[in-house]
């Protein structure tokens, strides 16, 4: 299951925690399972991340209604998800970005929905949570091919090499936590995770900014395995975290991850990131699809 980069940690029902019968995965509370019709949130959003999941949720919630009152499976909805993304990943291929971003955003309900859906309905189970997580990795496999495609078809083969080593270590990300998770209890450090990058693919889609959302969710996906390498390191050899006081704490605040949604740190790093996609000129990144000065072009444009 995806959700919106905005969505804080609160509005996030976790995966493969608590598990029932019959097919899809969302862990739950306790308290969640004795209120299978509320739809709430925890608390208010506290930052501005938090506060535009808070708007997304409002039309969410609807869809979420309608669903559980019509009882329509969990795992239907993840695999109406993933085959929408085909579709996304197909018109990418093509170069049609801004039709990518809108397919995106309906496939990406769906696959935002589907645990919520189950935790209602309280479908949850083991098969559920390997399912979605299964079906989630296609979805990243497609977006990317299509970029791959796309690249190709343009002679680009140094955007073909950018897309590819994406793909590649996207997977490694979701992989290194799995993987990590069956030797320690919690893997959960690097900022760059499955509901970044779609985002990320939506905002490069609907600004015709792909190659600087590539060279991001590439450093970014890199910097996220090494986070999570480090960390199952740490913990196995019962050895501390890095400091996080002083100017050592800054920087290892900023590339060791630990930070959740929502928060200040998540904001900030947020900003970098859409200042880097923005503003940077199109043809500083040889950008293959993207033309045109960019923020940071303008101002020298018209300063000289």
């Amino acid at each position: 299951m995806s959700r919106p980069w905005p969505v804080p940690e609160p509005f996030i029902i976790r995966r493969a925690s608590t598990h029932t019968a019959a097919g899809v995965s969302t862990a739950t509370t306790q308290e969640d399972r004795h209120s299978p019709q509320q739809i709430t949130d925890e608390r208010p959003p506290r930052t501005v991340t938090g506060a535009i999941g808070a708007i997304c949720m409002f039309p969410l919630r609807a869809i979420i209604r309608a669903c559980v009152a019509l009882r329509i499976h969990p795992n239907t909805l993840t695999l109406v998800g993933v085959i929408i993304n085909v579709v996304a990943a197909c018109a990418l291929g093509l170069g049609r970005f801004i039709p990518a971003g809108v397919i995106m955003i309906v496939a990406n309900i769906f696959d935002f929905i589907d645990g919520k859906v189950a935790h209602q309905l309280q479908l949850q189970s083991p098969f559920g949570a390997f399912w979605d997580s299964t079906l989630d990795r296609f979805s990243d496999l497609a977006l990317l091919t299509g970029l791959i495609f796309l690249y190709s078809e343009l002679g680009r083969s140094d955007y073909v090499m950018v897309a590819a080593l994406a793909l590649i270590f996207s997977i490694m990300t979701s992989y290194a936590r799995a993987r990590a998770e069956s030797l320690v209890d919690k893997c959960k450090v690097g900022f760059m995770e499955r509901p970044e990058r779609i985002v990320l693919f939506m905002i490069g889609s609907f600004t015709n900014r792909m190659a600087g959302v590539l060279w991001v969710i590439l450093v970014l996906s890199v910097l996220a395995v090494a986070n999570r390498i480090y960390y199952t390191y740490l913990v196995l050899n019962g050895l501390p975290m890095p400091s996080r006081k002083g100017l050592i704490g800054l920087f290892n605040r900023a590339f060791f991850w630990t930070d959740e949604r929502a928060t200040l740190p998540y904001d900030l790093w947020v900003i970098a990131i859409l200042a880097f996609v923005w503003l940077i000129p199109p043809a500083w990144l040889g950008d293959p699809t993207a033309s045109g000065h960019g923020l940071i072009g303008w101002v020298i444009h018209l300063a000289t």
